[in-house]
């Protein structure tokens, strides 16, 4: 039986799996997984607005999936754990494998098709 701690974990889970079910935030981790950067940089390599990096930045932080250093006026952020990048390296293999399935199917499917 799960006792209350495992369920209180599985809320956490959920959160967390809710704060990174964004695409947007997805993009923000991507980018940080190997070094930290400022709001300014991932507007530049993202190509999206100021505004909407901030916000998002701004859920990661509270939600505790990112963490911030300040230098001078600039503040940087990172990931607050590097298994957050490998997570969503995991996810991504699951996706990947999923459609790789998926086209073989479709080829199987178009073969027969041709012998019909």
């Amino acid at each position: 039986m799960i006792d209350e701690s495992q369920i209180q974990l599985f809320k956490q889970q959920a959160s967390i799996c809710k704060t990174m079910a964004d695409a947007k935030r997805l993009m923000i981790l991507h980018e940080l997984r190997d070094s930290e950067a400022s709001v300014g940089q991932l507007v530049s390599s993202l190509g999206l607005p100021q505004s909407n990096v901030s916000q998002h930045l701004a859920i990661l932080r509270e939600r505790g999936i990112v963490t911030t250093r300040r230098k001078g006026t600039t503040i940087y952020y990172s990931l607050a754990h590097p298994k957050i990048g490998k997570a969503c390296d995991l996810v991504r293999e699951v996706l990947a494998d999923q459609l790789s399935q998926n086209q073989a199917l479709v080829k199987s499917l178009g073969h027969r098709g041709k012998q019909a």
